[in-house]
């Protein structure tokens, strides 16, 4: 894979802490949000404080002499301006303006291809996302759920792996015996029959809907539960494609137990000494992988746990020739991460083979109050609701402004706006100005050979173009991070620099030479934007 200037950087920094002596770490540079502090930064010499028994500035400085040692002999030379160590301790790289001018020109000439980073190398990856139970519409949580996956999956799509999306169904079992039972006493409610309703059954809306649809024709459905969640499994399947998502493959737990696969699965597990019989019950022994405890896959009475099923499934993913399994899960599911990962490891891949993603919940506001959500009664607060008042753009783009381990906020009446304050909108404004702007000029195309990007010298115009180069980096960090929040952020900055250089520079009506460098800029900044939008599958509006 070719080396970009961030790899170049770190590599100078780990070779210089080999030289002072200094432990090995897994190194990430950060932007500083003042170019006074340089265009990367890293705080290794905060880190190492501890264990050198040195404060961290002098270390800093032992760090900073060593590269400054490689830098004559390293593809840096031409990129580095000046390394220093400042502050309580960080080192500070400064980049010389002609590196990004030479960025820009890369970005003009082969547009989105100069953005990608090969970081996949062609890996296959399947990633599970959503698979709700076909039991009632997809909520806020699976919203949030579905717009991570789906970026997630284009970012590491433009950085080299291959991807496959999956949903899958839990479409056997109690949760289909209960909607069945819960259909069926709703049909006699509406042939006025008297019935007692129980708690744990749904009760929304949509359950009426269904005794209606099957109304005088439920003699001729063999299964209650199995239509109706088929039914609400085409709704589903209406939400995310509105939402714009869509999947590669619908996997079926039902017809996975019919095709054998689960006793497959224990028959191999079974063969390498993994399960053992007790108490007329067959157990699992995950503990030899980092588990707790062992854990039940058959029950006494014969019946399958929840476990079985999903053991199965997951080696059926390595049996389809996936390298890298990563699965999107809710909160409530966090200590089930354990024994799955232990059933990875049994059929002998590695730990980290499969990867978890924890997604928090999302909470939505209108008029500065949280809506109040339940489950099962059919009171939450659903995706379709969400779409249907603020758009696919802003739904998309609000569940993914943080951190994918952090709660969500999502504020309806902000996303409603048409101004700054919405920064969906902030952003799509950027690309639809730029567009505007390009329309008016008198400039056909522009050509890398074409104009003198030494003009930019203005504070507003380096401080764009460093922006610009940014973007790889920020999906880098996304795709190692496995969590997209990092391009709303990225964007947002984007946006801000676009916005602040326009409203203290004119572009058009300037000196020749001038108006052609920053409608260049402009250019670039046309395509990074575009690009991020498209990741994050958010229209891309000309005009606004």
């Amino acid at each position: 894979m070719k080396k970009n200037t961030q790899d170049y950087i770190i590599s100078a920094i780990n070779e210089a802490l080999k030289a002072i002596g200094a432990q090995d770490f897994v190194l990430y540079l950060d932007t500083p949000d003042s170019d006074s502090f340089g265009d990367y930064s890293t705080n290794i010499a905060l880190k190492l404080s501890k264990s050198m028994k040195k404060a961290p500035i002098e270390i800093a400085r032992l760090i900073v002499n060593q590269i400054e040692k490689i830098l004559p002999n390293s593809p840096l030379r031409e990129h580095v301006k000046e390394v220093k160590a400042e502050g309580a301790g960080f080192i500070n790289f400064y980049l010389r303006n002609e590196y990004f001018y030479g960025e820009l020109k890369k970005i003009l000439k082969n547009g989105k291809d100069a953005l990608r980073v090969n970081l996949g190398n062609g890996k296959k990856v399947l990633l599970e996302f959503v698979s709700a139970n076909p039991t009632g519409s997809l909520s806020v949580a699976h919203a949030r759920q579905a717009a991570v996956g789906d970026v997630l999956a284009n970012i590491m799509s433009f950085v080299g792996f291959r991807v496959k999306r999956e949903y899958y169904l839990n479409d056997e079992g109690n949760q289909i015996n209960i909607l069945g039972d819960s259909v069926r006493l709703r049909l006699s409610e509406l042939k006025g029959e008297k019935i007692e309703f129980p708690e744990n059954y749904y009760q929304g809306d949509y359950i009426y809907d269904i005794a209606r649809a099957v109304q005088g024709k439920e003699a001729k459905i063999k299964d209650l539960g199995d239509y109706a969640g088929k039914h609400i499994l085409e709704i589903i399947k209406k939400e995310l494609s509105d939402f714009g998502v869509s999947f590669d493959y619908w996997y079926s737990q039902k017809k996975l137990r019919e095709g054998g696969k689960i006793k497959k699965a224990f028959k191999l597990l079974k063969k390498k000494g993994f399960l053992y019989e007790q108490e007329g019950a067959l157990w699992f022994k995950s503990s030899l992988f980092g588990d707790d405890k062992d854990r039940v896959v058959v029950k006494s009475d014969g019946s399958f746990t929840y476990l079985a099923p999903d053991i199965a499934y997951h080696q059926d993913k390595f049996q389809r020739g996936f390298n890298w399994l990563i699965n999107l899960w809710g909160p409530d599911h966090h200590g089930y991460i354990n024994r799955l990962k232990a059933s990875v490891e049994a059929f002998g891949a590695g730990a980290d083979a499969l990867s978890v993603i924890i997604v928090q919940l999302a909470t939505i506001f209108r008029d500065g109050k949280p809506m109040q959500m339940s489950t099962r009664k059919g009171q939450y607060i659903t995706l379709r609701e969400v779409l249907d008042e603020v758009g696919r753009d802003a739904s998309r783009f609000f569940f993914l402004m943080r951190r994918t381990s952090s709660h969500l906020d999502f504020d309806l009446d902000v996303a409603k706006k048409q101004n700054a304050e919405n920064p969906v909108y902030y952003v799509q404004y950027a690309h639809a100005r730029i567009c505007s702007i390009l329309r008016n000029s008198k400039t056909v195309l522009i050509k890398p050979s074409g104009f003198d990007l030494g003009l930019l010298r203005e504070k507003e115009e380096l401080l764009l173009l460093k922006k610009l180069k940014q973007f790889s980096y920020v999906l880098d960090i996304c795709s190692k991070t496995l969590d997209p929040y990092m391009l709303t952020v990225y964007l947002q900055e984007l946006a801000e620099a676009f916005h602040k250089f326009y409203d203290r520079h004119r572009v058009l009506g300037q000196e020749d030479k001038l108006t052609k460098a920053r409608l260049a800029l402009l250019e670039g900044t046309r395509i990074v934007i575009a690009t991020a939008l498209e990741i994050l599958g958010v229209s891309l509006p000309s005009a606004m």
